[in-house]
């Protein structure tokens, strides 16, 4: 994911040069240069994540039946949802009017008052729940690495066992490092770089899943995924169900950062035109991304599919290549860290600096000499905010160390009110849509069908949550 957050006033070389109409947009802000391309870009990387990792265990549960069809579900809801939340990026003309620069400003243009605490509690919520996600995912990658070695050494019947532990240490120790980098601009290479990771990883995991099947994988799958009796009990297989209905939400969620993205594309054609267009690309491109990695990888793992089918060791050779798309996922992860904690720096820092402007300590920022860098300005503040950011999220993460559950929670929380009740509720009173109308009704039915759908998702990652931390042993990995 690129730069999203937009200088709050124009440059003064800009202001200087006398040529302020032709370098700046309507607001005062530095011209937008995105197109529907970029937008895309921006939107496929956000999408495609360590949630692509869960695929196959979700087909599993839901079988050949359900599982693609929840899987495409998910992918139209999301594409209808967020063509609705591109027309509010301008208020109250989705073409003329006053723009909108980030999810909250359109809650609050649109809707107001408690809805939009209501916003920054499920969308920063959602963001500081992906740190904990991201900590954890990059620990089992690392641990994976290690075990792999391991079996080629010692065979496949070889425990080697592995705490998470020193690998979530590692992932803390390297963000405090990266988080004391004021903006995420600095950080671009990372993020192209973590962009060509997820590619990597997502394409070694089709691929082995492919030479499995044609090599005559003796998996087991059927049109209802695990059998009740032969794989679960009864209650597990509806827990897990609903569990895997919240990792398929997680993979598609991307709805926190489309106004951002949004306001990085210029406004000829208009914004909303060309997002439109590339939300259309993005989600076809990861909706077939999805499907490869579930279909083909539960063909391949049948009902006995892992929770993370590059780290649950379905695969175990070639190693050395098990071991490349390891590092791929750690690598792609450590910048995916940064792009989710970015916004949640900015807004705390701004917060601050607001509320308490005489305070040295939050304000002031120094200058050091970093040899071939230059000047590298450090903030008290920054610091002190940002390490103990880093060091909660590891914490929480050594406390909850659960891959799936995780992932399923995370999808539950974050998918109905950000990628599909406030997009509609704003659509609702942007067109000024009659009250019990047909348009009305259904709208309202698309948002409650998906309310019941977040409550049973959230359940089953609780009750496995619940589950994972009564058998946890530390010393063993997830």
């Amino acid at each position: 994911m690129g730069k999203f957050n937009i200088e709050q006033n124009p440059p003064s070389a800009v202001l200087e040069s006398g040529d302020f109409r032709k370098n700046v947009d309507e607001d005062g802000r530095t011209k937008r240069t995105g197109t529907w391309v970029t937008a895309s870009a921006h939107i496929i990387t956000a999408v495609i994540g360590s949630g692509v990792l869960s695929l196959a265990w979700a087909n599993a549960q839901l079988g050949w039946a359900a599982g693609p069809a929840v899987l495409m579900a998910f992918s139209l809801i999301t594409f209808f949802t967020s063509t609705l939340l591109a027309d509010c990026y301008r208020a109250p003309d989705p073409v003329t009017g006053k723009r909108n620069y980030t999810y909250m400003d359109a809650v609050k243009s649109y809707l107001g008052g408690r809805k939009v605490q209501l916003c920054g509690l499920a969308q920063y919520g959602n963001l500081v729940g992906i740190s904990i996600g991201y900590t954890i995912t990059a620990s089992i990658s690392m641990v994976a690495v290690k075990r792999s070695n391991c079996f080629h050494k010692n065979g496949h019947s070889e425990k080697c066992s592995i705490s998470n532990y020193p690998f979530m240490i590692i992932f803390a120790s390297i963000q405090l490092v990266l988080s004391q980098i004021p903006n995420f601009h600095d950080l671009a290479w990372l993020s192209v770089l973590a962009a060509i990771m997820s590619f990597a990883y997502a394409s070694i995991g089709v691929g082995l899943s492919i030479a499995k099947v044609v090599g005559g994988a003796d998996a087991r799958t059927t049109l209802t995924g695990v059998t009740v009796g032969v794989d679960v009990t009864g209650s597990e297989k509806v827990w897990r169900t609903f569990q895997a209905i919240g990792d398929i939400a997680f993979a598609y969620a991307f709805s926190t950062v489309l106004i951002e993205i949004q306001d990085t594309v210029r406004s000829d054609p208009p914004e909303n035109k060309s997002m439109k267009k590339a939300t259309l690309a993005g989600i076809s491109t990861t909706t077939l991304f999805y499907v490869l990695c579930g279909c083909v990888g539960y063909a391949a793992f049948g009902n006995a599919a892992p929770g993370n089918f590059l780290t649950g060791f379905g695969f175990y050779e070639p190693f050395w290549l098990i071991d490349f798309a390891n590092v791929c996922i750690a690598i792609h992860l450590i910048g995916a860290y940064q792009v989710f904690c970015q916004p949640i720096f900015s807004v705390v820092e701004k917060y601050c600096s607001n509320r308490w402007p005489e305070s040295k300590f939050i304000t002031s920022e120094y200058a050091v000499n970093i040899p071939f860098h230059g000047a590298f300005y450090v903030s008290p503040f920054r610091m002190v905010w940002r390490t103990t950011y880093v060091i909660i999220t590891a914490l929480i993460a050594m406390i909850f160390p659960f891959f799936n559950d995780f992932l399923g929670l995370l999808g539950a929380a974050s998918f109905w009110p950000l990628t599909v009740y406030f997009p509609i509720e704003m659509h609702i009173a942007q067109t000024k849509t009659p009250k019990y109308s047909f348009r009305w009704n259904m709208l309202k039915t698309l948002s409650w069908a998906c309310l019941i759908v977040s409550i049973v998702a959230a359940a089953g990652s609780i009750q496995g949550l619940a589950t994972d931390v009564k058998t946890y042993k530390p010393f063993k990995t997830q």
